[in-house]
């Protein structure tokens, strides 16, 4: 059964075979998967921790709702004459909230119970190196798994505490659609809510202090930047932020060089820091850094009986915010945990992607990671070389592919139309070791976005072809017909 921060005082402890600590995408994954194989478990929910959850969830319905917008709005460019109404935000936020409660029934405290996992909430504590308390229950366990998240980021501008701002978990409270947006940050989270807010009807201004996306591949950045331009972003870029103010009771950023740039809301998306304060860490004798719980590659802390995974982890999987990341995170603990096997956390090959319009994915090494490894060929194929991309007006953006001399892969970005699925078979060849010679061989369908994978492989061969002891071969075998 469930128990809430004030259940009926036990006084011997709870001694379950794994604790998980938090239930994002990653603790939950722990929990259900472990209690399906008869392990005893207990999940503690720390309090906002399924508000930030549903709030990833009504991110997604967000976007789903912008791109049909933008469908609607893109179709007189195919000869439709399709003509939007105004965009009812009411009805939209209405969508957010259906979806969210309709995903949340999955993770819900009954569905939980019924699989077997004691769900206790509560702020938790560590007490020593064994055990945690949350309220008045203790919890012993033979293995904890700390998977609290993370929480946004206030960024260090003189005035903006004084502000009423929103962050990229409480847009979604707003009843109304914001009339002129201002979003602070060039995370990904920024590019994607101030692209969807734009595409549902408002003003954006999208201030990125240290750049946009400088986490990823400058040419890919750039094409969704063009996008962002194009869409009727105003974009200010690497340009310190002076101070945050009232203007008219409402938010105002100042810019050095005094820009002035007004709006009716001011949004920071920023970043996000490990939500790890409050834990006791250092009493279970586990360290911490500014990127989070220290792990190692196997995903264990200092005290070995203690992992770590998701936003709240560093050291090794340090900058790993993602939900796919924390599921990934989630089966190979449960592989160590409970199977004994020796797997190792490889950032490479977790692939990470921008869901703007258009996408941007990537997975492996970036150019300038390779290139601090040895030599490298980098090969790049253009979306307008897609019917498919044309035929839908989606011919902006490239797929490149990064090579050592021999073709091995190393690392693939793109940036275009449904990069986010067309990285998917990049990750399987980085993983197992696939030449980019076998990628060139794969069948795809015609007529599709695939074909772009396929082409961009195969010009891996293209140089091979001016070479001039293949022509005399050519010529020789010709010879015999």
């Amino acid at each position: 059964m469930s128990q809430t921060a004030s259940p009926a005082a036990s006084k011997e402890p709870l001694t379950p075979d794994i604790c998980v600590v938090g239930d994002g995408p990653g603790g939950l994954a722990v929990a259900t998967a472990a209690a399906l194989f008869g392990v005893r478990t207990v999940l503690i929910r720390q309090s906002g921790s399924i508000l930030s959850l549903n709030e990833g969830i009504r991110g997604q319905a967000l976007r789903a709702a912008a791109e049909q917008a933008r469908a609607i709005a893109d179709a007189e460019a195919l000869g439709l004459s399709a003509k939007a109404s105004e965009i009812d935000y009411g009805r939209v936020r209405a969508h957010l909230d259906q979806v969210a409660a309709r995903l949340a029934a999955n993770d819900s405290d009954e569905r939980l119970t019924a699989l077997g996992v004691l769900v206790l909430k509560g702020e938790a504590c560590f007490q020593n190196r064994r055990q945690i308390i949350v309220g008045e229950t203790v919890v012993k366990a033979r293995r904890f798994v700390v998977a609290t998240g993370s929480v946004p980021v206030t960024p260090d501008i003189a005035g903006l505490p004084d502000l009423p701002c929103l962050t990229e978990d409480s847009l979604f409270e707003l009843t109304k659609r914001p009339e002129r947006l201002i979003v602070f940050g060039g995370t990904a989270a920024a590019v994607e809510l101030a692209q969807a807010m734009r595409t549902l009807g408002s003003e954006v201004a999208l201030v990125a202090r240290e750049g946009l996306l400088p986490n990823e591949d400058p040419e890919a950045a750039g094409v969704l930047r063009r996008a962002l331009l194009g869409d009727g972003i105003v974009l200010h870029e690497s340009r310190p932020a002076l101070r945050a103010e009232m203007h008219r009771q409402r938010p105002r950023l100042v810019l050095d060089g005094d820009i002035r740039i007004d709006g009716t809301h001011l949004l920071i998306a920023s970043g996000r820091k490990p939500n790890i304060a409050g834990l006791e860490l250092d009493l279970a004798g586990v360290r911490s850094d500014e990127t989070g719980i220290v792990v190692d590659d196997t995903l264990r802390t200092a005290n070995r009986s203690i992992y770590a995974i998701g936003d709240c982890a560093g050291g090794a999987a340090a900058g790993m915010t993602s939900s796919h990341a924390a599921q990934h995170q989630a089966g190979l603990v449960l592989r160590n945990a409970l199977f004994r096997q020796p797997t190792r956390f490889r950032r490479e090959l977790v692939p990470s992607a921008v869901h703007g319009q258009p996408q941007l994915a990537s997975v492996g090494l970036s150019e300038t990671q390779a290139r601090a490894q040895g030599d490298v060929r980098v090969l790049r194929w253009p979306y307008a070389e897609s019917g498919q991309a044309r035929a839908k007006r989606e011919s902006e953006g490239l797929i490149k592919l990064v090579t050592d001399r021999k073709g091995g892969i190393l690392g693939v970005v793109i940036a275009g139309a449904q990069a986010a699925e067309l990285i998917v078979p990049w990750g399987l060849a980085i993983q197992k070791r696939m030449n980019v010679k076998e990628m060139a061989g794969l069948i795809t369908p015609s007529q599709s976005l695939s074909e772009l994978s396929q082409k961009a492989a195969l010009s891996f061969q293209a140089p091979l072809a001016a070479k001039p002891g293949i022509r005399r071969l050519i010529g020789f075998l010709r010879r015999f017909g």
